[in-house]
């Protein structure tokens, strides 16, 4: 199986070298490693290149990160398609191989696994981790989703059940979870292990405006696709959020 990884990137030079080198020491070798550059303004291009990327490279403006992901996802030749954000490396080595072995011994439409958080200061150790072991699709009204970056699924899916909906400014991954999972139930399994470690201050969470808007879009998401929430239900997920940050 051929695995697409679509990197949405904007001036992104001083992350997106390890983004790479990610990609690139998987020990699965069937990897299309697909980059979408907003037409960044900084070095990022440079890094790129001195990374020694040899995948596709889109590079010119556009109407935001989801807009970048279609884009990416619009070009990719896989029978899988992952996220890998600019900011982002996988794990491990053994992420892609792990989930190709899922997909093929379980027949399934998507995986989803576990993600951590680190600084940028100290990236070697884990702030916090976002766990999908017992998640289940009734917790989609109470604000809940698997960790995205750990989702990958079919690519022909996206022909068949649409993309990132681009007038969502940071919920539109939320929305598409919400539509493959539990409006047309596609199969998946949840593989126990880390995919992805992740930078912590993500565009869902860097301030309170940005948690105010995620949460509107989470309502919208839920509304748009026939189920019933409310504001008290998506915030309540907020008294167990501490549970998720390691004092190690």
């Amino acid at each position: 199986m051929k695995v697409s990884i679509i990197t949405a990137s904007y001036n992104s030079a001083d992350t997106i070298s390890d983004t790479i080198v990610s990609v690139q020491k998987q020990s699965y070798k069937n990897i299309e490693h697909i980059i979408v550059d907003g037409a960044s303004n900084d070095n990022t291009l440079g890094a790129i290149r001195a990374a020694g990327h040899k995948g596709p490279l889109i590079s010119e403006p556009d109407k935001g990160i989801y807009d970048a992901m279609n884009k990416g996802i619009k070009a990719a030749t896989g029978d899988i398609v992952g996220i890998l954000n600019s900011d982002d490396h996988f794990y491990n080595d053994d992420v892609i191989a792990t989930v190709v072995k899922a997909f093929e011994e379980q027949e399934v439409d998507a995986t989803v696994g576990d993600v951590i958080f680190i600084k940028k200061e100290n990236t070697g150790k884990i702030v916090r981790r976002y766990t999908a072991v017992k998640w289940k699709l009734s917790k989609f009204v109470w604000g809940y989703m698997p960790p995205h970056p750990s989702f990958f699924v079919r690519r022909h899916l996206f022909q068949e059940l649409g993309f990132y909906k681009t007038d969502y400014k940071i919920g539109a991954d939320f929305e598409l979870l919400v539509r493959y999972l539990l409006v047309h139930k596609i199969s998946w399994a949840y593989l126990p292990v880390v995919t992805t470690k992740m930078l912590m201050g993500g565009a869902s969470t860097k301030n309170i405006n940005s948690i105010i808007t995620l949460n509107k879009e989470i309502a919208r998401a839920c509304k748009e696709n026939g189920l019933y929430t409310n504001y008290a239900m998506i915030y309540s997920k907020y008294l167990f959020k501490p549970f998720e940050f390691l004092s190690q």
